[in-house]
């Protein structure tokens, strides 16, 4: 999508003249971006979602350089302005509101779009010749980096612009960036660089990941606080269930999401999954039929012409509602857009405040976003939320500490892009936040790694990748290693997936290939809105027709277990606070009222400043409930750490259970809790100690064994895809644990074996969570509270427990007769209360 304005000689560019001509007034935040830029200053600007920060940038890029660069013997200038997004559907959006003043201004600047859905001539176009300004993805830019003639295609860059800077800068991603920046800092010094955000905790550290710690000091910290209105709120289910479990809730709100769509003009409703996506946009058609083609299916599996379709449809207003993933999380320009539904908790300040932010888009506009419980207890996490973003607790995201297999990726790249000198690139390597620490025998490694892959694959032709020539420049000059580089670019790595396409006609979207493993011909499944038939898998392609009258599956996507963050389980502690305080002032805690008196009067109310810790006896064992609010992934390090500490102190069998709430341990066998949990509690580890221990509590070997997968392939060890070539899910996953096998016997030192290891703690088990969590918690006493019966705060584990262990439809049979049974004993008199459940 190239975009050339009129061809006229243009006035002299004034942003101020330009907004007040379409009857904006410029905020001050932007005035000062414009003097910034124009002083040829890097920064961070962080506003208000829908105040204007694109602008900001935009503007002073134009008002600095539209003048100065004039068209070339060929056409155009050469790119002078590159916009990195991190998503495809914001990429095509930012490209329409930098077009808008390009004729008035800039009628000889080009327009183009360079991500995952370019067509492949415009591909082919910008390979001859790029536009003067390029929206483009994080892996798209990587793969210019790797054009033999980077240097010369990329050294015109004057202004580099990170949009939504806080998605990028706590991941993988975020690392490919500032590794990209700083290249492009070394073919054009003077480069400026901006990131844009609306929801960061911590503006100094989001500044520092993004420039480095050289260029950060002398950088522009701009913030933008404007006066918009939001509302955050919850529609209340008719009936509160006092013993919840996890997404029980959920469809039965269907009526009030109607209602509430009804009512307003345009409306996202977002939920976690991409198979909670499928579900609720066949529940709202099942309910009213009439709004057929005023309904649309958003996610990131779909086909990218069927988005496109439900994007442009949200833009004029002609849809009444989207159900909707995080691939329309992002800034993303919906003005029609009245108001946010979210199905489930989002589980994070920060994406609560980005979601609500696609409502109201606008200055001044209000933004409405409205929790739609899956569960009793997620009324509270309603309430927390409000709470936390009134006292402006947002969580922080730091950058990733030296991760080696992008570094890795980047050397091939860089050895594409023209070559390196190692000492050269060394320098600018640290130059980043992510690799300022990098030792020299990590370099050296990786060096090796490139060169040969390292001792146990030196006598393998495919990976000796990158070797200096008679000059010492580092260099790629094997053309099928090339091509098979560049298709494999980027730090996203997701299951094989499989293309749905009806028989004879168009193409739906893709879905993972293990769903799709589990179906036979004949069996029906649900995707994109339609029940799909499946007739045949060939070459990767799932060949399907409609079906009717036949009861779907529904298709599931990996990820989606979004652990409760620090900021909002602090907030929902308070929330418990203020109940056990008698304050009863947020309508959700009115709401849960019933669900928090059974607590407190069979058990009691977690708090800040003390530990709760249930016990319970039943038919099945001996139970403890323990409620450290730290998150799932955190809780499960915990429980493996408990059960181990335990099986050192006797032979024992434990089974366990996680929430974002806490964690559940029963043993068939009586366990002594209450005489050993105090000791190691009151003198946890210390975080070298802990971690070793919890990789020897939890089955270390198969979670970093899965890590190693994804750390292999961005490495370039393994190959997700070969060019015209899918590779099945299988067939990658055997060739990991092959290299994972070699590498252990024959590589101990492998620094991708010692990588692996250390992202399954901190990603998979949280371990700094897990041991601040354990440091915090050493001073809190133990509240120990016997239970003749499960609590509600228990209950949610141990229907967790029985949906790991039996089938859906045993499980929630044996769950609704424990929650009838429970029901009762909560309305009995209090003499009836001492039967055990």
């Amino acid at each position: 999508m190239t975009r050339r304005g009129r061809q006229r000689v243009p006035a002299t560019p004034d942003p101020v003249a330009w907004m007040q001509a379409r009857g904006w007034q410029p905020f001050d935040f932007q005035r000062r971006a414009w003097q910034a830029i124009e002083a040829g200053q890097s920064g961070l600007l962080h506003a208000t979602t829908g105040a204007g920060k694109t602008y900001a940038i935009w503007l002073g890029a134009l008002h600095a350089w539209a003048q100065a660069t004039r068209p070339g013997a060929e056409g155009a200038p050469p790119l002078t302005v590159l916009w990195i997004t991190p998503m495809r559907a914001l990429a095509a959006d930012t490209c329409r509101a930098l077009q808008a003043p390009l004729p008035d201004w800039a009628p000889h600047w080009t327009l183009g779009l360079r991500t995952g859905d370019t067509p492949a001539g415009e591909r082919q176009a910008q390979q001859q010749r790029l536009p003067t300004v390029l929206v483009t993805t994080p892996e798209s830019l990587c793969l210019l980096l790797a054009r033999a003639d980077a240097a010369q295609a990329l050294g015109s860059v004057r202004l580099a612009v990170v949009d939504e800077w806080h998605e990028l800068m706590g991941n993988k991603r975020g690392v490919q960036v500032q590794l990209a920046l700083a290249r492009l800092r070394r073919f054009q010094p003077g480069l400026c660089i901006w990131g844009l955000s609306a929801t960061l905790g911590e503006l100094d550290q989001a500044l520092h990941a993004l420039l480095g710690p050289q260029h950060a000091p002398a950088a522009c910290l701009l913030q933008g606080h404007m006066p918009k209105p939001l509302c955050i709120d919850t529609l209340l289910p008719a009936r509160i269930e006092r013993f919840p479990w996890a997404g029980h809730l959920g469809l039965a709100m269907v009526p009030q999401v109607v209602a509430e769509i009804d009512a307003a003009a345009s409306t996202l409703v977002f939920t976690n999954t991409r198979a909670q996506a499928e579900l609720w946009y066949q529940a709202l058609l099942d309910a009213r039929p009439d709004w057929a083609g005023q309904v649309a299916l958003h996610h990131g599996a779909l086909d990218a012409a069927t988005r496109q379709w439900v994007e442009a449809a949200l833009r004029q207003g002609t849809l009444r509602a989207v159900v909707c993933t995080s691939s329309l999380d992002l800034g993303v320009d919906f003005q029609p857009v009245e108001r946010v539904l979210h199905v489930g908790s989002p589980k994070g300040v920060a994406r609560w405040l980005q979601r609500a932010g696609r409502s109201g888009h606008a200055p001044g506009r209000p933004s409405r976003i409205s929790l739609v419980p899956t569960h009793s207890l997620e009324l509270i996490e309603g309430a927390a939320v409000r709470w936390a973003v009134q006292a402006g607790h947002i969580e922080p995201r730091p950058s990733p500490r030296h991760p080696l297999d992008v570094l890795v990726q980047h050397l091939v790249t860089v050895a594409l892009g023209g070559g390196f000198r190692p000492d050269d690139l060394l320098a600018e390597v640290r130059g980043t936040a992510a690799y300022a620490t990098l030792s020299d025998a990590d370099w050296r490694w990786c060096l090796d790694f490139v060169a040969q892959g390292g001792p146990s694959l030196a006598s393998y032709p495919d990976y000796r990748r990158v070797m200096p020539d008679a000059d010492g420049l580092w260099r790629m000059t094997d053309a099928r290693l090339a091509r098979r580089h560049r298709v494999n670019i980027g730090t996203i790595v997701s299951d094989a997936t499989v293309t749905v396409q009806y028989q004879g006609g168009a193409r739906i979207g893709q879905v993972e290939e293990s769903f799709i493993a589990r179906l036979r011909p004949g069996d029906c499944f649900l995707f994109g809105g339609r029940a799909l038939e499946l007739l045949r898998v060939r070459e990767m392609t799932a060949w399907v027709r409609r079906a009717d009258g036949q009861r779907p599956m529904v298709p599931r996507w990996s990820g989606g277990s979004l652990p409760l963050s620090t900021a909002l389980a602090d907030a929902v502690l308070a929330q418990f606070q203020a109940a056990a305080q008698g304050q009863w002032d947020a309508p959700e805690l009115q709401a849960v009222k019933p669900l928090l008196a059974v607590q407190a009067r069979w058990s009691a109310l977690p708090t800040p400043g003390r530990w709760l810790a249930e016990t319970l006896r039943t038919r099945e064992g001996w139970h403890l409930f323990l409620y450290p609010f730290a998150g799932r992934h955190a809780h499960l390090g915990l429980a493996s750490w408990l059960a181990w500490r335990m099986g050192q102190q006797q032979p024992c069998t434990v089974s366990m259970a996680v929430n974002d709430y806490g964690l559940e341990l029963l043993s068939p066998t009586p366990l002594d809790w209450r005489a050993h949990l105090p000791r190691w509690l009151a003198a946890p580890a210390e975080a070298d100690a802990l971690q070793q221990e919890v990789l020897a509590s939890v089955n270390a070997s198969e979670l970093a064994q899965r890590r190693f997968r994804e750390i292999a392939r961005i490495a370039g060890v393994l190959f997700q895809s070969h060019p015209r070539e899918a590779r099945r899910q299988r067939q990658w996953q055997a060739s990991a644990s092959l290299f994972w096998g070699v590498f252990s016997q024959h590589d101990p030192d492998n620094r991708l074996l010692a990588q692996a290891r250390a992202e399954v703690l901190l990603h998979e088990l949280e371990a700094p969570r897990l041991h601040a969590t354990l440091q915090r918690l050493s001073q809190w006493p133990l509240q120990w509270q016997t239970l003749t019966r499960p609590s509600p705060l228990a209950f949610p584990l141990l229907a967790e427990r029985l949906r790991e262990r039996l089938s859906t439809e045993t499980a929630a049979q044996r769950i609704a007769r424990m929650v009838a049974q429970l029901e009762r004993a909560a309305d009995a008199p209090p003499r009836a209360r001492r039967r055990p459940a």
